[in-house]
C-alpha cells in the first residue's frame, strides 16, 4: 500500500478454501478531507510460489462523518454541508457523462463556487463521477431513482436494486450519505403502516450494511423516527421568510415547520437529528440564447435579469445564516435541465453569474 511514491505498509495472507483475510495498520493516516482527496493506492496480488497469478489495483481514503448532537463532525471537526443539487444531465448525452473532462469541469466549477458537495438527485451516478469526486475531495450523496406508486412488486424491485447500489458504491470515500427515498416518491400514502415500515426498513437495511455514513430515510418531508439527518425542502421566495419560519427551532421542544407536505408522518415526533435544508432556492433566470424549451420555468417565477436573480439568492443565504440550527444546505440546482431553468449554469455549462459572487455567498455559511 502506497501514498504517492512512498510505501506505507505491506502484508500477506494464505488463502483457505478460496478466501483470505488480511489486516494492516496505518499509523497516523493522512485523512481524506473536504477539498483534499488524500487517497492511498493499494495493489493486491494473488501469488502461487513466486508466480503472480492476478493483480488488482485500487485505492481508499480515511474519513469519518458522524452526528454530534445537532451538528455534523467531519474527521473530528464541525462541518457545514454546502451542497448543490445535480441531476447529472448533459445536453449531448443525457444521463451519461460525455467525458472525464466534462465530469472534472462540473466538480471543479462547483468547488470554485464554494460548494463542498453535490446531491445526486434521483440518479445512481456514473462510477467515473464518483472516481473524480474521490480524487478531488468532493462530497456526494448516494441516491436512488424512485418509483411513483407503492405495491409489493415495487418493494421487491427497489430493495434488490438498492442493495446493488450499496454494493457497487460502498467503497467511495466521497459518498457521505445515502438517500433511498426523495419526497415520499414510491410511498405516496404514509398513513399506510406498510409504507411507513418501508421507510424504516430502507434505513435499517442500509445501516446493517454501512455504519460509516449518514442515512436520510425520506428526504424533504414526512419523516418517521429513523433518520440521521432531518432533510427539509423549502422553496421560500425570500430569506426573510426562511429566517422567520425557522426561528422556532431555537425554542425548547420546537415543532419542525411544515412546507408542501407535513414535516413528520402523523404519529411521529422529531427525533432531534440535525436540520439539513436539502433543497432550496430554485431561482430561475434564462440567459438569452441558451438552450431552453418553450414554457421553461423555475420556482416562484422567472427573474428577468442576472442582477435580480443574484440579489434574491443573496437574500436567501442571508436568511439561512440567521438560523444556527441549520447545519447544511443544498441549492437547486447546478445546471438548467430541459424545462427547468433554475441552474447556476446553463444546460451547456456556461455560468449565469460571477463564480466568485456565488462563492462569497457560500462563505457566509459556517
Amino acid at each position: 500500500m502506497r501514498r504517492g511514491d512512498v510505501e506505507v505498509v505491506r502484508g500477506e495472507a494464505t488463502t483457505e478454501g478460496g478466501r483470505a483475510s488480511l489486516g494492516l495498520t496505518v499509523h497516523d493516516p493522512v485523512r481524506w478531507n473536504i477539498g483534499q482527496g488524500n487517497l492511498y493506492d493499494v495493489t493486491l496480488e494473488l501469488v502461487r510460489g513466486t508466480t503472480v497469478l492476478d493483480r488488482v489495483q485500487t485505492y481508499y481514503g480515511y474519513r469519518e462523518i458522524v452526528v454530534d448532537g445537532q451538528a455534523l463532525q467531519f474527521n473530528g471537526r464541525r462541518a457545514y454541508l454546502k451542497m448543490v443539487l445535480d441531476q447529472g444531465y448533459w445536453p449531448e448525452s443525457l444521463l451519461t457523462p460525455p467525458s472525464d473532462e466534462a465530469i472534472q469541469y462540473d466538480i471543479k466549477t462547483m468547488q470554485a463556487m464554494g460548494f463542498n458537495g453535490a446531491r445526486k438527485h434521483q440518479k445512481v451516478e456514473d462510477p467515473r463521477f464518483l472516481y473524480w469526486a474521490d480524487r478531488l475531495g468532493f462530497l456526494v450523496s448516494g441516491e436512488m431513482a424512485n418509483a411513483y406508486l407503492y405495491d409489493d412488486q415495487y418493494v421487491g424491485r427497489f430493495t434488490r436494486e438498492w442493495l446493488e447500489v450499496l454494493e457497487r458504491d460502498i467503497n467511495h470515500p466521497s459518498i457521505v450519505m445515502w438517500i433511498p427515498i426523495n419526497e415520499s416518491w414510491g410511498t405516496p400514502n404514509l398513513r399506510d403502516a406498510r409504507q411507513q415500515a418501508h421507510l424504516k426498513a430502507n434505513y435499517m437495511l442500509t445501516k446493517s450494511i454501512d455504519q460509516t455514513r449518514l442515512v436520510i430515510e425520506n428526504d424533504g418531508w414526512e419523516h418517521v423516527d429513523t433518520t440521521d439527518v432531518f432533510g427539509i425542502h423549502d422553496y421560500a421566495r425570500t430569506g426573510e421568510m426562511l429566517a422567520q419560519k425557522y426561528a422556532v427551532l431555537e425554542k425548547p421542544d420546537a415543532r419542525i415547520p411544515d412546507n408542501s407536505r407535513a414535516a413528520l408522518v402523523p404519529g411521529y415526533a422529531y427525533n432531534g437529528s440535525p436540520i439539513f435544508l436539502s433543497e432550496f432556492g430554485g431561482i430561475a433566470y434564462h440567459v438569452p440564447g441558451s438552450p431552453a424549451p418553450e414554457g421553461a420555468w423555475g420556482y416562484s417565477g422567472v427573474e428577468k435579469t442576472p442582477e435580480s436573480a443574484l440579489a434574491r439568492l443573496r437574500g436567501l443565504y442571508e436568511g439561512i445564516a440567521k438560523v444556527p440550527r441549520i447545519i447544511g444546505i443544498c441549492y437547486t440546482q447546478l445546471t438548467d435541465v430541459e424545462q427547468e431553468i433554475n441552474g447556476l449554469l446553463t444546460y451547456d455549462r456556461k455560468p449565469k453569474f460571477d463564480v466568485a459572487a456565488i462563492k462569497a455567498l457560500n462563505d457566509m455559511l459556517r
